[in-house]
C-alpha cells in the first residue's frame, strides 16, 4: 500500500523494481568500487547513507548529487546544505530515485566532503523486478578500501600510498602514524553489510 514518509511529507508507492547501481571513486586507479542494491521507492536522501556505508567514509562530511551531463547538471542535497545558499539546488529528501533513474546504463554522480571533493560515479547496471524476499540495501561485491578521511583528495591519497610503501623524513612518518593500520587494499564485504543493516537487526543477529 502507498504510504507517506512521515518526516518528509513525500507520497511513496510500494517498490516495483531494484536497481543493481555501481559507484566508483574518479580518478583512481586501480579503481575503488562497490556493487550494491536498492528499492526504487526510496528517497534520494536515503541513498546517502548507503554510499557512505559500502564505501566506508566517516559520513560526517556534506554532500551532493548532480543528475544530467553538461556544464548545468541538476544537483541535490540537503536543505541545510545547498539549498538555502542556492535556489538551483534542490532537496534531495522530496524525490525518489525511482523519478530519476530511467534506464540500464544511466550515470549520475556523487560528491562526498566539497573540501576534499571526492567525486563518484553511480552507474545503472540492472533494473530487477522488485524482490520483498530479498533484504534491501545490501552490498554484492567491491574492491580496496576509500582513501583515509581528510588526507587531502587524489593528491594527498597518492602521498598516503607512497608513504605507506617507504618514509624517509620526520613529516613522513607523522603521516605514517595518522594514517594507522589503513590497508588500501582491503574489502570487507561482511562488514560492509553489518553497516547497511538497521539497528534492530544487528541486535537481533
Amino acid at each position: 500500500m502507498p504510504k507517506t514518509r512521515a518526516s518528509r511529507g513525500v507520497w511513496v508507492p510500494p517498490p516495483d523494481h531494484v536497481f543493481q547501481l555501481r559507484v566508483s571513486l574518479r580518478y583512481i586507479q586501480p579503481p575503488i568500487w562497490r556493487r550494491f542494491l536498492v528499492p526504487d521507492n526510496w528517497l534520494l536522501g536515503e541513498l546517502h547513507p548507503v554510499l557512505v556505508a559500502v564505501m566506508g567514509w566517516g559520513g560526517y562530511h556534506m554532500h551532493a548529487f548532480r543528475f544530467g551531463g553538461g556544464f548545468n547538471p541538476t544537483e541535490y542535497s540537503t536543505v541545510g546544505v545547498g539549498t538555502e545558499c542556492d535556489s538551483r539546488v534542490r532537496d534531495e529528501n522530496q524525490v525518489l530515485i525511482g523519478h530519476l533513474i530511467r534506464r540500464r546504463g544511466q550515470t549520475f554522480s556523487y560528491e562526498y566532503d566539497f573540501g576534499d571533493s571526492w567525486q563518484h560515479e553511480v552507474k545503472v547496471e540492472k533494473i530487477l523486478p522488485f524482490d520483498p524476499g530479498v533484504a534491501l540495501p545490501v552490498c554484492l561485491a567491491g574492491e580496496r578500501a576509500c582513501p583515509p578521511e581528510d588526507c587531502g583528495s587524489v593528491p594527498g591519497y597518492a602521498e598516503v600510498l607512497r608513504v605507506l610503501q617507504k618514509v624517509e623524513t620526520p613529516k613522513e612518518r607523522q603521516l605514517l602514524d595518522w594514517v594507522g593500520k589503513y590497508d588500501p587494499e582491503r574489502f570487507d564485504l561482511e562488514a560492509v553489510n553489518r553497516r547497511l543493516r538497521p539497528p534492530s537487526a544487528r541486535k537481533s543477529s
